[in-house]
């Protein structure tokens, strides 16, 4: 009987020591599954990446074109605003101040208004460019995986248009619309003269916010001229009393009176209203001009180098691949920023900057999307243009 007491009491010691071996060996179990994972062909950094980010590419592909004309009609919208407040509060303050400085903003305001609306209508609607369907494609560099057809240069499949598009960048959700070969210069030139006229209202119209936003006043204009004179108060007759001292009421028994219903004085109304819309401009103006600025100078770095969003990622990649070789990547589409810039604005065959890019114009890309001059054609080396 002691003996197996014996035995009981060193087993119920163990039980503990027992627990804590299984979780030790269910541990290293685990970790070594999931290290074991990470160390073969099948399972990688990028893979396990793309992996966490499905649900945010199953919901961009599958709800992107449905939220696309909220987009575009918050756009519309929200330009409108911005026109409407400039007219509204800045023409009066700058025409009070010089008419001759009134009518300049006028006019450079509508000039960028102008680029702005065309560029981005044509953005919207014009089409970005896809491979012809049932021809035979003597250009195609790939087989498309989703598309099951050939590929073109610089082609790659937009999953939210579910088709191939022509020198594609992104899709934009403000667009409702790919960015790619036919629409590529609209979008960059939207966004140039976008971020330009929100620089331009955040410059003249300083002043105004500096004095309702800081000073407190709420018109945005400063008192020029002080008040002269006295107060006066009206006797029984209609004679005009000067008013020497300043008496409460009760002082000389005339009790203040009381109204509960009078209504909110129409100029306090407006005043508040054009605070709320100076705040408003502030804060829109400011946050799209660091936002679109920021974008805008990304994107120019692209075009002076040659290369679309989704290249810069490929050429990323084949640049680390090919140093890891002891080799240098070309971009193969790469002239130089001076001329890969003239060559994105369609500025061949007699185009100029004055009518071309300063003035709305629609002249379309040069090619046709499907074929592209690299650095390795010396006919397009030797002569300036194409």
């Amino acid at each position: 009987m002691h003996r197996n007491m014996g035995r009981i009491t060193w087993r119920f010691k163990d039980i503990p020591k027992n627990i804590c071996n299984r979780i030790q060996n269910r541990y290293h179990y685990a970790k070594q599954c999931l290290m074991s994972l990470m160390y073969n062909h099948h399972m990688n950094q990028s893979y396990a990446s793309d992996v966490c980010m499905e649900p945010i590419f199953w919901f961009v592909d599958n709800f992107t074109h449905l939220l696309g004309p909220f987009f575009v009609v918050g756009v519309a919208v929200l330009t409108a605003t911005v026109v409407y407040i400039a007219h509204w509060i800045g023409l009066p303050f700058w025409y009070n101040k010089s008419p001759l400085m009134a009518v300049i903003l006028v006019v450079v305001g509508y000039w960028l208004l102008f680029n702005v609306i065309f560029h981005y209508y044509m953005a919207v609607t014009t089409p970005p460019g896809v491979p012809p369907e049932g021809a035979l494609i003597v250009e195609a560099v790939s087989i498309c995986k989703k598309c099951i057809a050939p590929k073109p240069p610089r082609t790659h499949h937009c999953s939210v248009c579910n088709k191939c598009i022509l020198k594609m960048d992104h899709h934009c959700p403000w667009l409702n619309n790919c960015v790619g070969y036919g629409n590529h210069r609209y979008f960059i030139l939207y966004m140039v003269y976008t971020t330009i006229g929100t620089l331009f209202i955040i410059i003249f119209g300083a002043e105004i916010g500096y004095n309702a936003l800081w000073l407190g006043d709420g018109e945005g204009w400063l008192e020029t001229e002080p008040l002269e004179g006295h107060p006066i108060r009206f006797n029984l007759s209609g004679h005009i009393i000067p008013v020497t001292e300043m008496n409460e009421y009760g002082d000389n028994g005339i009790i203040q009176a009381i109204h509960d219903d009078l209504p909110i004085p129409h100029e306090l109304t407006s005043n508040a209203a054009k605070h709320r819309a100076i705040i408003f401009m502030a804060f829109i103006c400011v946050s799209v001009t660091i936002a679109l600025g920021s974008l805008t100078i990304w994107h120019v770095k692209l075009i002076r180098r040659g290369e679309t969003s989704i290249e810069a990622h490929i050429n990323m990649s084949e640049t680390k691949r090919l140093a890891a070789l002891g080799k240098i990547y070309t971009n193969p589409y790469d002239f130089g920023p001076r001329k890969n810039v003239l060559l994105f604005l369609g500025l061949v065959r007699k185009r100029t900057w004055w009518r071309h890019v300063l003035l709305p114009s629609p002249h379309k890309p040069e090619g046709n999307g499907l074929t592209w001059y690299t650095v390795n054609d010396v006919s397009f080396l030797q002569k300036e243009w194409p």
